[in-house]
């Protein structure tokens, strides 16, 4: 008679109608055996805050490292200029394709960087001081979005992604708008001009520039949470690189409606 019994109908048989009874070590091995087998680890390091740590001070070190050059060499604008559309372009690239490349990346903050250091010089030749101003001003933001984000007094959700989107898009386009008018019109409609216009407009761009921030934080936190590839930080670090650049800039721009040239 055929047995029910699991355990022999695994035997081997030797021929038709009969079966090899099985050993007593077999018994106890298929008893030992686990019932299911654990998870096997990611084949890939993830993402810690220390790997966005390192790589946001390489991308940003060698935005400050040219910058410093372009200021120390004394590089004329429009050599500047170039430097910052190649820039911006590389820029645009990491952030459409979301690459992970250093390459890529550490070259956006190199050419952005001469663009950034040249600007610099030039404010600071017109504004003494402007400079030290505008980097404080631009650490304080850091530091006091960094402490709102910790404390969850501000929590991002996807509410805040869309309207920060739709926001910067917006802002683009009216700054866009506003430069093809300054065509025809000396000063567009004064929104990068010292006036009351001038004043809210830059006071928006770095309340914007504080919410770019806010979402490379929750971009940061997720991408710990959820295990993302090491690689990830690269990323994590062109887009804080690239919100405190902005900070910077309109920090710059607004303090020199203030300041008086020597």
């Amino acid at each position: 008679m055929e047995s029910k019994n699991p355990i022999f109908s695994r035997s081997q048989y030797t021929h038709p109608g009969q079966y090899q009874t099985p050993t007593p070590g077999h018994l106890q091995n298929m008893y030992d055996a686990p019932a299911y087998q654990p998870p096997a680890p990611p084949a890939y390091r993830t993402m810690t805050i220390d790997d966005v740590v390192v790589k946001g001070f390489m991308t940003l070190g060698t935005l400050v490292l040219t910058g410093a050059a372009a200021w120390v060499l004394n590089v004329p604008m429009g050599v500047a200029i170039v430097f910052g559309l190649v820039g911006l372009v590389l820029g645009l690239i990491a952030s459409f394709k979301q690459s992970t490349n250093p390459a890529l990346i550490l070259g956006y903050a190199a050419c952005y960087g001469v663009f950034v250091g040249a600007l610099s010089l030039a404010y600071e030749n017109f504004f003494n001081g402007i400079v030290l101003q505008a980097v404080i001003g631009t650490a304080l933001a850091f530091a006091g979005t960094l402490a709102v984000y910790s404390l969850r007094i501000v929590r991002v959700s996807n509410k805040m992604v869309k309207y920060v989107t739709a926001a910067s898009i917006a802002v683009l386009g009216l700054m866009l708008v506003n430069l093809l008018v300054g065509i025809f019109v000396p000063g567009g409609f004064g929104l990068r001009e010292a006036g009351p216009l001038g004043y809210v407009f830059s006071i928006a761009m770095i309340l914007l520039g504080v919410f770019f921030l806010l979402l490379d934080f929750a971009a940061v936190e997720e991408g710990v949470r959820a295990g993302a590839p090491a690689k990830f930080a690269w990323q994590c670090a062109f887009g804080l690189t690239l919100s405190l650049v902005w900070i910077y800039l309109e920090v710059l721009r607004f303090i020199s409606y203030f300041s008086s040239s020597d």
